[in-house]
């Protein structure tokens, strides 16, 4: 039975040392993941987010199967990845954009060979398999050649080929873009939507957010290890306490709406900027936690002024990270 990937109160310690002077005293250990319970169904695409030194590759080390956990459980379909690990690698693989995790020495087809044996891939699919995700990302032509002579981009694509090689249904993607360039990274992304729309469970961790919008139907948002959201990258950003800014430019100068959107912004407590553009048009920026367009639109009409630009930014799924994360806003 599919049940996904389900981690529980996920905890996992690192012991620390610092030196003084000639000596090594023991100091508390560090907690990279400190109480994690998170699902990744099959099916679907699932985000991972956090600041770097959040805790997210060590996460997906433990899910891999390549850390043992401090405390806590993770399960795969309902079998536990320290009792049996084993089984639970023939189920998944990993992608990493920042490891290297293929042999420099050995062609791309001896690659993929040797890693179809490791998850006992049988021969005659694996011929099969081999060529297939050559051509997948791109590499028959160059499939006889060392790695070593293979480009970042190269080798990023042979990475994914090797992620790919046992049909897992679980994939665990770190960075996977890194270092691709645009065709080979949308291609990527086309890619992972359709193995989710075939039933594979992902995990997903980038730092490039349009991708995590575009993929990701539920996402987690963690810091120092910890859980702090999760919910949909649209829910996400909903709770940043970053502002929808508004910003409009008028034809000409117009001192009475100057003053009336000084006072607009007094009343609702929220940030007025005024300055020009280039052509020297005033230019207003108004900011709120509330969407003012509407009223600030209003102002400027009743006062028979013309509007030549009107922009409105709502916060973005960067804005929750960077508000969500921060301690002075998760104290509150």
């Amino acid at each position: 039975m599919s049940t996904g990937i389900v981690t529980t109160d996920l905890r996992k310690t690192f012991p620390a040392r610092r030196w003084q002077g000639w000596r090594r005293r023991h100091v508390a250990p560090v907690a990279a993941v400190d109480g994690l319970s998170l699902r990744v169904p099959p099916g679907q695409v699932t985000g991972l987010l956090g600041l770097n030194g959040a805790g997210k590759t060590t996460t997906i080390r433990i899910l891999s199967t390549l850390l043992r956990p401090t405390g806590g459980t993770v399960t795969v379909d309902g079998l536990d990845v320290v009792d049996h690990a084993r089984e639970v690698r023939r189920r998944i693989n990993v992608i990493s954009g920042g490891e290297r995790m293929v042999y420099d020495r050995l062609t791309a087809r001896e690659n993929l060979w040797y890693f179809g044996q490791l998850y006992d891939v049988p021969r005659a699919r694996l011929r099969t398999r081999v060529g297939e995700l050559l051509d997948l990302v791109g590499l028959t032509e160059a499939a006889q050649l060392p790695v070593e002579r293979y480009s970042r981009g190269m080798r990023q694509r042979l990475v994914i080929a090797r992620g790919l090689i046992n049909d897992p249904a679980y994939l665990l993607l770190d960075e996977p873009t890194l270092g691709l360039d645009a065709p080979i990274a949308h291609q990527l992304r086309a890619l992972i939507a359709q193995l989710a729309a075939d039933g594979v469970g992902v995990l997903l961790t980038s730092h490039y957010l349009a991708e995590v919008e575009q993929l990701c139907r539920h996402v987690y948002l963690i810091a120092r290890g910890s859980l702090v959201a999760q919910g949909s990258p649209a829910q996400l950003a909903g709770q940043t306490v970053r502002r929808h800014t508004v910003r409009l430019v008028l034809s000409v100068a117009d001192p009475a709406v100057t003053a009336a959107l000084r006072a607009l912004a007094a009343r609702h407590d929220a940030e007025l900027i005024v300055d020009v553009d280039d052509g020297g048009r005033p230019r207003f920026a108004l900011r709120h936690p509330e969407d003012l367009v509407g009223v600030v639109v209003t102002a400027v009409v009743q006062r028979g002024a013309t509007i030549v630009g009107l922009t409105v930014t709502p916060p973005t799924l960067e804005d929750a990270i960077l508000t969500l994360t921060d301690p002075a806003v998760m104290a509150r």
